[in-house]
């Protein structure tokens, strides 16, 4: 690990016990980050700077206390990830060349400064199409699944998921079966998940990685659910939405933020009956069926303009 993720680490992450020091939110780490990257500075250089010299960076007093507060935590940041090394958990950091580097391409300054990971970091770097859906599947969403995963796992494609049950599970389980990967972005309790037998063969076969910007005991809620369906679409060449309610819940909320900042294509089974579904075609998704044949439609926008940022990759 290099000296600027240690500093990202200590500076973002909820690893520390002491309360007293709140770690910075994404969004107040990536202004941290612009504040350094125009003064000419790496994250390692702030555990040595001067209160003049946080003044100079335009640094409140109150705001220089706490990153110093953050700073001092190391000891007991180290002992916890010691803790989870131990258990096969990392941590991978925006200053890492090993980071998701579709997020920082899709995501820009809203992609999280560190993910917790088990497993193959670079499954990471491989061609995946997304599946989104109801937890609740039923048997006719679950032969769609299927059939979908075959198809893209014939054409080279992994799957993403955000590892819950219903639909994400069972397009996790099929890339398996047919040999293929499975990312998984966690909302929660990454803990919980690398106790699974079956979870741990996968990822000692190098077939599985799970990754979470939240701390790996930390419980579900609905605001990290929500952020965690961002990184599904944006490590997506393309993601499929099995099964949506209408404006409500969050396969709904993440397809509809999708379509409006045109994060990755986005496809949708064109089932009729499910009128969620058939409301987010009317807003721009592509309509598929069970003979989809894997072709990835373009995005209106071009490549180009897609945020991209290192911050000190």
């Amino acid at each position: 690990m290099n000296h600027n993720s240690e500093v990202i680490i200590m500076l973002c992450s909820h690893l520390s016990s002491d309360t007293d020091c709140k770690p910075l939110t994404p969004s107040e780490w990536s202004g941290l980050a612009d504040t350094l990257l125009q003064a000419d500075l790496e994250p390692k250089a702030l555990p040595d700077l001067s209160d003049s010299e946080f003044l100079d960076l335009k640094i409140g007093k109150e705001e220089t206390q706490r990153i110093r507060g953050l700073l001092r935590q190391g000891a007991n940041i180290t002992f916890e990830l010691e803790k989870y090394n131990s258990m096969g958990i990392y941590v991978v950091t925006r200053a890492d060349a090993a980071y998701p580097k579709m997020l920082k391409y899709r995501l820009g300054k809203s992609c999280p400064p560190l993910f917790y990971y088990a497993g193959d970091l670079s499954l990471a770097k491989t061609k995946t199409i997304g599946f989104v859906g109801s937890r609740g599947a039923d048997e006719n969403d679950r032969r769609f699944t299927e059939k979908v995963a075959g198809t893209i796992n014939k054409l080279g494609y992994s799957v993403v998921s955000g590892g819950a049950k219903g639909i994400d599970t069972i397009a996790g389980d099929a890339s398996l079966k047919n040999g293929c990967a499975y990312i998984a972005y966690l909302a929660d309790s990454m803990v919980k998940r690398i106790r699974s037998s079956d979870t741990i063969k996968a990822i000692q076969n190098g077939r599985v990685l799970l990754l979470s910007a939240v701390s790996p005991d930390t419980s579900f809620t609905a605001a990290t659910a929500m952020m965690r369906n961002r990184y599904i679409y944006a490590q997506s060449e393309a993601t499929v939405v099995v099964h949506s309610d209408y404006k409500k819940g969050g396969t709904w909320s993440g397809a509809a933020d999708c379509l409006k900042h045109e994060i990755c294509p986005e496809l949708c089974w064109d089932n009729k009956d499910y009128r969620g579904n058939q409301e987010l075609i009317k807003l721009g998704a592509v309509p598929i069926t069970e003979d989809w044949n894997g072709e990835v439609p373009e995005l209106s926008r071009k490549q180009e303009e897609f945020v991209q940022i290192s911050f000190f990759d």
